[in-house]
């Protein structure tokens, strides 16, 4: 649940976390550390043994071996001739090399508090996290409503919204629908239509709400 970009609360306990590096041997990097890493990865979800790969591929299988332990560096030709046996993109063997990958994590409990246009006494949202970039963006609220109202705001916002439920029963909106929520039930929706609770059956009523941004051209 969401009032738009009025609200740019920031989250505790961010941490960057490395992607795992499995390669066994003598290393000579990181690109070779990724290279390995993947093509292992994408050879056994394929079911296709050594052999057989480095058959399929053109190399002796002491090669895909040195590849697959990050032993050797591979020429352009020799990752081409992979990345069509393997029947992905080259460029999926080199993800994950530039740069380390964000991630937010937040205790139990300590979420930053956001006052949000409606809010009220009894009414609280937690922010577990939001991930941002140029291009993307994503933002998990935890919602926990306490008190009945006779009024509750209506939110409108860019992207596509999930809420899942968690405990309590609720009737939400979004435009002209209406949805009975109880623990376990899940809603997606448009974010640009009107949406929020409109009646509180059982409290608290506490969920979920985790809210993806596509890209922006601005």
């Amino acid at each position: 649940m969401h009032s738009g970009d009025q609200d740019e609360p920031v989250a505790t306990g961010s941490a960057a976390r490395e992607i795992p590096r499995e390669a066994a041997g003598p290393v000579e990097g990181d690109l070779e550390r990724t290279i390995a890493a993947h093509v292992r990865a994408y050879r056994t979800a394929a079911g296709v043994s050594v052999a057989e790969m480095a058959e399929r591929v053109g190399i002796s299988k002491a090669m895909l071996s040195k590849i697959e332990n990050a032993q050797t560096s591979c020429s352009l030709t020799t990752l081409a001739r992979l990345a069509a046996g393997l029947q992905v993109p080259v460029s999926a063997l080199f993800r994950g090399v530039d740069a380390e990958r964000e991630a937010v994590f937040v205790p139990a409990g300590h979420g930053a508090r956001i006052v949000r246009r409606g809010s009220r006494q009894g009414h609280l949202y937690e922010l577990l996290g939001a991930l941002r970039g140029p291009h993307k963006r994503m933002e998990a609220v935890l919602v926990t409503l306490t008190e009945a109202s006779e009024v509750f705001p209506l939110f409108q916002h860019p992207g596509t919204e999930l809420l899942f439920m968690l405990e309590g029963e609720m009737v939400y909106g979004h435009g002209e629908a209406r949805y009975t929520m109880r623990p376990g039930d899940a809603l997606q929706f448009d974010g640009e239509g009107p949406h929020g609770p409109e009646e509180l059956r059982e409290l608290p009523a506490k969920f979920l709400a985790v809210t993806a941004y596509g890209e922006r051209s601005d």
